[in-house]
């Protein structure tokens, strides 16, 4: 029983002190007021018209690549369907070296289009990159103007006010800034 009582105390006790560091944040909070702000990163990127074009411009790339792949693939489908004719007729020895000259035909071949396709993903953080590059003063800017001590991106933030969200704000502004400057061309 003794140790019921001890145990209560303890959170009693603990309870108190947990009462009283919540209203010292808040009586500071209300002190000196820093407030947080908070932006969507990837819309900020893909609605401002920087974001558009950039992903226009991949999107163009990419199923242009799409095309080539189809291509180069019925282009070796019927080489090997060749070559499985072939092989009826030529001696083992012969067939044999073009199969293997096929082989690594494919093979470079293969990496020259996943050589291609990384480079796609590369321009894209280049371009993303850019942006921000060409954006963090705009933002900034907008923290200042909002008084605020930070912008935090609002996917790690778990519960905020959405009257904290800047990006539509962010997003004007920095179409605003990049359209009277020259920036970074995606």
């Amino acid at each position: 029983m003794t140790g019921r009582r001890n145990a209560a105390r303890r959170w009693s006790g603990l309870r108190l002190i947990l009462a009283a560091l919540v209203l010292a944040t808040q009586v500071q909070a209300q002190e000196t007021p820093v407030p947080l702000l908070t932006l969507d990163q990837d819309r900020f990127f893909l609605q401002s018209d920087f974001g558009k074009a950039v992903v226009e411009r991949e999107r163009t790339a990419t199923a242009a690549l799409e095309q080539e792949n189809k291509r180069i693939e019925a282009e070796l489908i019927a080489e090997e369907q060749a070559l499985t004719e072939e092989r009826k007729t030529l001696p083992a020895k012969d067939f044999s070296a073009k199969a293997e000259a096929f082989d690594q035909k494919v093979e470079r071949i293969r990496d020259e289009q996943d050589a291609k396709a990384r480079a796609l993903t590369e321009g894209r953080d280049k371009d993303r990159k850019a942006f921000l590059q060409a954006a963090v003063p705009v933002l900034g800017e907008l923290l200042g103007q909002k008084q605020a001590a930070a912008i935090l991106d609002k996917n790690l933030v778990i519960v905020s006010l959405s009257a904290i969200d800047v990006t539509d704000e962010a997003i004007a502004a920095v179409n605003k800034a990049l359209a009277a400057k020259p920036a970074p061309t995606p």
